[in-house]
C-alpha cells in the first residue's frame, strides 16, 4: 500500500547523498504522484521542504528557483537517470513503475517524514472501497479468478479499468494508473490488476515506465 504523510515546514530529509532529480522524484511521490499527476509548482514547494536551499536562488535564498525544479523533473524522466518520472509541465508529473520501485527502496532516507502508515483522505478511502467492490464483481476478475484469462475480452478489460474508445491519451492512462496503484498490493486484486493491465496494453507490462 502507498505510504505518505503531509509534513510541515522545516522538516527535511538526510538528503546529502540524493541527487536533485531524486529529490524531486520523492517530492512527486509525497504529493500523491504514484497514482495521479501533480503540478510543477507543488513539486517545487515540496522539494524545498525535503532539501531546504537546494532549489532556491543564491542571492535570494528565500525564493524557490522554479526553473531549477523543472530541469530536475525533466532529468528524472531520462533513461540514464533511471526513468523515474513521466509527464510534462502541462499535464503534471507521475512516477513510472521504475520510479515507484526506486522510492520504495530508498524510503529510509526520508528520515524526517513519518512514513509508517497510510493516510488517505475520506474521499479517496470511499473511492477505493467502491472500486474494490466493483472490480471484484467484474467479468474480467471472474475470468481471471477461474483461470480463464485467455477468454477476457477487450470489453471486459475496458469495463474493469473504466475506459473505452472515447477515453484515450492522458485521460486513459490516468484512469488505468489510478486503479493499478490503488490495488497493486491488495491480497485479492493485486496480481489480477497487473495481469489485466498487461492484457490491456497488448501484452506489455506497463503504460507508465
Amino acid at each position: 500500500m502507498n505510504v505518505r504523510t503531509v509534513v510541515g515546514a522545516g522538516q527535511a530529509v538526510s538528503s546529502g547523498k540524493l541527487a536533485n532529480h531524486e529529490i524531486v522524484t520523492f517530492a512527486v511521490y509525497l504529493l500523491g504522484g504514484d497514482s495521479q499527476y501533480v503540478d510543477t509548482e507543488d513539486v517545487a514547494v515540496k522539494a524545498n521542504e525535503i532539501a531546504p536551499g537546494r532549489f532556491t536562488w543564491r542571492k535570494y535564498p528565500g525564493q524557490i528557483n522554479i526553473e531549477t525544479v523543472r530541469k530536475r523533473l525533466w532529468d528524472a524522466m531520462k533513461p540514464e537517470k533511471g526513468g523515474l518520472l513521466e509527464g510534462s509541465e502541462r499535464r503534471g508529473w507521475v512516477l513510472t513503475d521504475k520510479g515507484l520501485a526506486y522510492v520504495r527502496e530508498h524510503l529510509p532516507q526520508l528520515k524526517a517524514y513519518d512514513l509508517s502508515g497510510q493516510r488517505l483522505s475520506v474521499g479517496e478511502a470511499r473511492w477505493r472501497e467502491r472500486q474494490r467492490l466493483r472490480l471484484l464483481s467484474s467479468n474480467a476478475y471472474a475470468k481471471y479468478r477461474n483461470g480463464e484469462v485467455h477468454s477476457v475480452t477487450k470489453q471486459d478489460l475496458e469495463a474493469f479499468f473504466m475506459v473505452d474508445d472515447y477515453v484515450d491519451g492522458v485521460a486513459r492512462r490516468r484512469r488505468v494508473l489510478r486503479i493499478c496503484r490503488a490495488f497493486e498490493s491488495d491480497p485479492d486484486l493485486g496480481q489480477a490488476v497487473r495481469t489485466l493491465r498487461a492484457l490491456l496494453n497488448g501484452g506489455g507490462e506497463s503504460d507508465v515506465g
